[in-house]
């Protein structure tokens, strides 16, 4: 294995790997971490201790004491600092160093469908890249919250959808970024994004006077017992509270 410094792809593709999988899972024998040391050219204990050097810089962690290692090297503070600036473009980026060290297509890479995809031109180059990223997206947050809805701590994650808080479609540069995401099941999800229910920016659910009213029991057995509970935070990547009172104010259905 080779013991020379770590360039600046191996860094983004390192934080790629450090945001697709939970904080507790970062230790030499995973799987992930073992793949993507065949990969680069690296051992498994050398990437572990690379993502746990991420880890020292994120936020999240350091309010709740836990910090990874205490030291690390300039090159994560930089990929760090790029893809918090511009998540857009840098998770992009990244699948695509990815794709190159697998020699690769970032279709296969990504493993993104290609069955529906225009065959060629611009148009499949930019539905590939917003499949790709979408996916990054959701793998990020997924593992952000360790795979379990964060209200009902449903597991299954074919029943688990990334959420934006602030939609895909009103702010382009919020699109990617991890704290503007939350893991939902899918009933969940939908009640979230027309407004049925929201989360406080002290992480509290909210449901609206739609559901509280309905007398159906159903209704009640979903989403009632939940009303006021603090979410399930994440391990990493917190979503921000400013865009919690976006939705708070934009997108919930508050009849009061």
């Amino acid at each position: 294995m080779a013991k020379n410094n770590w360039t600046k792809e191996e860094h983004i593709v390192a934080f790629n790997l450090y945001c697709k999988i939970p904080f507790t899972k970062i230790n030499e024998r995973y799987l992930p971490i073992i793949e993507l040391a065949k990969i680069i050219g690296r051992t498994n204990g050398s990437v572990a201790m690379k993502l746990a050097n991420f880890a020292r810089l994120d936020p999240v962690l350091k309010a709740r004491n836990v910090s990874g290692l205490t030291r690390g090297a300039k090159g994560e503070e930089e990929v760090w600092n790029e893809f918090n600036g511009n998540w857009e473009e840098l998770a992009w980026k990244s699948e695509q160093i990815l794709a190159n060290y697998k020699k690769d297509s970032i279709e296969n890479s990504a493993k993104i469908n290609i069955d529906d995809l225009p065959l060629q031109g611009k148009d499949r180059e930019a539905v590939v890249k917003t499949r790709v990223n979408q996916s990054f997206f959701r793998k990020t947050i997924l593992a952000s919250y360790n795979y379990s809805c964060c209200i009902t701590g449903i597991s299954i994650p074919e029943l688990l959808i990334a959420s934006h808080i602030v939609p895909w479609a009103v702010d382009k540069e919020k699109r990617m970024n991890p704290t503007n995401g939350l893991c939902l099941n899918a009933l969940h999800d939908k009640a979230f994004d027309i407004g049925l229910i929201t989360v406080t920016p002290e992480y509290r659910i909210k449901c609206s006077e739609i559901i509280l009213d309905n007398r159906n029991i159903e209704t009640s057995t979903f989403f009632s017992p939940f009303e006021n509970q603090t979410i399930r935070l994440p391990q990493k990547f917190y979503p921000q509270k400013e865009f919690l009172e976006w939705h708070n104010q934009n997108i919930f259905v508050d009849l009061k």
